[in-house]
């Protein structure tokens, strides 16, 4: 692996530094937190505005109508955009970072025509249906399904933890195509449009007050097999793909604003007097090593994922599993640093600390890793 950065290289970094300090005092102010249409409008304008100045899809391949950067211009536009305060993908998560790399990785010519400009343009916003209320860590189990009707599917069931359900215009949908078949190989991944007649939106109030979640009901929701990417059944192995890219490239802008916040709170801690306990210092120099290993294993699994095609490997689930743990714990510090008023919901990094909690959860349970690299990377036997 080598990120050492060439002349042409820093001359991206110069040239979107550049871009940055002209162009984000023209942003107009953040919507509130709970609206989520105003939210999504600032995305999607924000998005678009990197479109227009040739940084939307950076890393994505050309043929996808990215711009196939080198693993370190990608690590340098993650730097440097976070660095400088710019808006986090928010509603374009989804879209941007699996829902549109796994169209292009696996999607038909006409479906990489038909989806992928859109995103990057900043004109549709995915979300995931992938949990079923009775299939959380086991997502091999779901139930929802779809039987085919002439050139349709008929999908019938329901998802739940669905990311900005109430705003998308497509979904990434996992369905039982074969009921009869072994629970991997009897699931298609379908493209749904989220304004088919059968579809009923409820959000989800999460512990930090954000409804960025949704319960989706389908009652017999048709959906064109021309949206199946990938073959019948074989949705498991595209479903893979989609993981990976969660688990393994998805997570990698955090590690910076992570790093950031606990630059940060080693600031308010000088300030405030708690730098003088030893034991909180140490506790932010393990929390240091911690994220710059981190920000190491990130730049490994980028450039894995441009030698292999795009697609990284298995190594985003030891990326994934530390980055979980690590996130909670440098939020734990935060309250640690705050003192009482780690209790203020107005406080920064309060809100964060909730969030954190769902970091061992989201894209796949810490449990669930484990298994994966204990059987995947360290080839141990599965368990009975």
């Amino acid at each position: 692996m080598d990120l050492a950065c060439t002349p042409e290289e820093e001359d991206f970094r110069a040239r979107l530094r550049t871009w940055l300090a002209g162009v984000l005092p023209t942003l107009p102010p953040k919507p509130s937190p709970d609206d989520w249409p105003a939210r999504r409008a600032y995305d999607l304008g924000w998005q678009r505005m990197l479109y227009d100045a040739g940084y939307a899809g950076l890393h994505w391949p050309v043929d996808a109508g990215g711009r196939g950067a080198t693993p370190t211009q990608h690590l340098i536009y993650l730097e440097e955009t976070e660095k400088a305060g710019a808006p986090y993908v928010g509603a374009n998560f989804v879209g941007l970072l699996h829902a549109g790399p796994t169209i292009a990785s696996e999607g038909s010519a006409e479906q990489r025509a038909r989806w992928l400009p859109p995103v990057l343009r900043g004109e549709e916003v995915w979300c995931q249906g992938f949990s079923e209320p009775d299939a959380g860590s086991d997502l091999a189990a779901l139930r929802t399904r779809a039987r085919r009707d002439g050139d349709d599917y008929v999908v019938s069931g329901s998802k739940i933890w669905t990311s900005h359900a109430e705003v998308a215009d497509w979904c990434e949908l996992l369905v039982r195509t074969d009921p009869a078949a072994r629970k991997h190989r009897g699931i298609t991944w379908l493209a749904m449009p989220m304004d088919a007649p059968g579809i009923t939106v409820r959000p989800l109030r999460t512990l930090a007050g954000s409804t960025e979640f949704a319960e989706v009901f389908l009652d017999e929701v048709r959906v064109p097999v021309a949206n199946r990417v990938g073959a019948e059944n074989d949705g498991w192995r595209v479903t893979m793909v989609t993981l990976s890219y969660e688990r393994g490239t998805a997570f990698v802008g955090e590690v910076v604003a992570c790093r950031r916040v606990l630059a940060e709170l080693a600031r308010e801690a000088r300030k405030n007097g708690r730098w003088d306990d030893a034991v909180l210092r140490r506790r932010l120099g393990r929390l240091n090593a911690r994220f710059r290993a981190l920000w190491r294993l990130t730049q490994w699994n980028v450039s894995e994922a441009q030698g292999t095609g795009g697609v990284p490997g298995v190594g985003g689930s030891v990326f994934k599993l530390s980055y979980s743990h690590a996130r909670q714990e440098l939020f734990d510090a935060a309250a640690e640093v705050l003192g009482p008023e780690a209790l203020d919901l107005g406080r920064e990094w309060t809100l964060d600390r909730l969030s954190s909690l769902s970091y061992t959860i989201a894209a796949g349970t810490s449990q669930i890793q484990r298994n994966i690299v204990a059987e995947r990377i360290l080839g141990l036997p599965k368990g009975r």
